[in-house]
């Protein structure tokens, strides 16, 4: 299988992910203190939304490099 058609199949799938789900969640440390032996540390949840329009749009890409990957002039 050739790097195209690994990535349309990358693109499907992660579209579908992203219209499946909607957003992902990550954590990020942001601030980090340290006070003699005591260490202060804050952790941030932040949340990422994908719009509908980028997951049928890695679909749609991903279809098209798939038809078109296995053509050559």
């Amino acid at each position: 299988m050739n790097s195209m058609k690994m990535l349309a199949i990358v693109l499907i799938v992660a579209g579908g992910l992203g219209l499946a789900y909607g957003s992902f969640s990550y954590t990020k440390e942001t601030h980090k203190a340290t006070l003699g032996s005591m260490e202060l540390s804050f952790k941030d949840r932040e949340t990422v939304n994908v719009p509908a329009w980028a997951g049928v749009g890695a679909i749609t890409i991903g279809v098209l490099l798939l038809l078109f990957a296995g053509k050559k002039s």
